[in-house]
């Protein structure tokens, strides 16, 4: 299992975020491109929700951001990176143009603090936010009610892990002891719902293997939004209604929570496990056919093969385990869990084939 950040770490980083962030609905004929040498800015006025004046705001787009933006004006994210920079005035031209020619109203995601303004999300209108936050603040109290350990957490430019386990919940598996747990994710900036997936936590060699998810939401509200009347930008607050939506979503968040360390489900999901063990492979085609179902890259196909040869277990069970143990090789911790997920996937494959 890939470490990242420690709790307090995160948790710093959580806070900052919920302060700094400031988001706007906005008319896309009233936003400016402006280039530069990096990614460029992006300028647009909006009414002060508190004087009723017009401010002028501007904030830089991280590199997910941009593409988000190339990607709506239909600009393939290849062009991007060769107009960035030297033809930074032609990327410009590009994106206001259509802009302006294609108007429509979108949410621009931005953290404002004193030195800087970043602007990290351009998403639809009824993107509905469900903050890293409020999140925190309902899974955490709830893992430590369950005396879960949290092994690993990160937040990346896109999205929030949290990966935690109890002993509480154990059971021996193919001569390893395994323990209940869970993988909580979410994205702030549209790179995915927010998940919670039920995790297995094997500490021979304290791999994770992600399991099938158990819930999901993707951040979509509703078109009725008073903001779609807007004609110029504004920022953009969550009515009563949101409100108490999120309270019966978070109070379900909870339950989920409680039900991924259900015994009986976590005794299924250890003999599914436990059953690989008995399923023979053959190495080399096993590996290949992982990686041309799973679109695994060169590097991760070559590790995937070596930890399986050194383990010497010619099983399903030895090649979940050597994915899993790519896991914690890779740089990115996006992609170590997602072949954590992998991992899970690969026991839900019919038996032929592997024939």
């Amino acid at each position: 299992m890939k470490i990242g950040k420690s709790l307090p770490e995160l948790a710093a980083i959580i806070k900052r975020n919920d302060e700094e962030r400031k988001d706007f609905i906005v008319p896309t004929g009233k936003l400016r491109y402006l280039p530069d040498e990096a990614t460029g800015r992006v300028a647009f006025s909006a009414k002060d929700p508190q004087s009723g004046r017009s401010r002028d705001y501007e904030a830089t787009p991280n590199r997910y951001c941009l593409r988000q933006i190339a990607e709506r004006s239909g600009i393939p994210g290849k062009y991007v990176d060769r107009m960035m920079g030297n033809h930074g005035k032609l990327l410009g031209d590009n994106i206001n143009y259509w802009w302006k020619h294609e108007p429509e109203k979108r949410m621009l995601r931005t953290l404002h603090n004193p030195s800087d303004h970043v602007a990290r999300a351009f998403l639809s209108s009824v993107y509905r936010p469900l903050e890293n936050a409020d999140l925190a603040a309902i899974v955490l109290p709830k893992l430590a009610q369950l005396d879960c350990q949290v092994l690993s957490c990160e937040i990346t430019e896109t999205r929030l892990y949290i990966q935690a386990a109890t002993a509480r919940v154990e059971a021996k598996a193919v001569g390893d002891i395994v323990q209940a747990g869970i993988v909580i994710s979410n994205s702030e900036v549209g790179a995915g719902a927010l998940a919670l997936d039920p995790l297995l936590y094997y500490l021979r060699c304290l791999n994770g293997l992600v399991m099938p998810r158990v819930m999901s939401r993707y951040h979509i509200g509703r078109r009725n939004d008073p903001m779609f009347e807007l004609d110029s930008a504004a920022e953009y607050y969550s009515d009563k209604t949101k409100e108490m939506d999120d309270k019966a979503f978070w109070a379900k968040v909870s339950d989920v929570v409680d039900g991924l360390f259900d015994k009986d489900r976590f005794k299924a999901m250890v003999d599914a496990f436990t059953s690989t063990g008995e399923q023979k492979i053959k190495g080399a085609d096993a590996v290949e056919e992982i990686t041309s179902r799973f679109q695994l890259n060169n590097d991760e196909k070559d590790a995937v093969l070596n930890h399986l040869i050194e383990g010497g277990d010619a099983s399903l069970f030895g090649l979940v385990n050597a994915v899993t143990r790519t896991a914690s090789d890779v740089e990115s911790y996006d992609r170590s869990i997602e072949l954590q997920r992998i991992g899970g996937r690969i026991i839900e494959l019919p038996k032929s084939t592997w024939n």
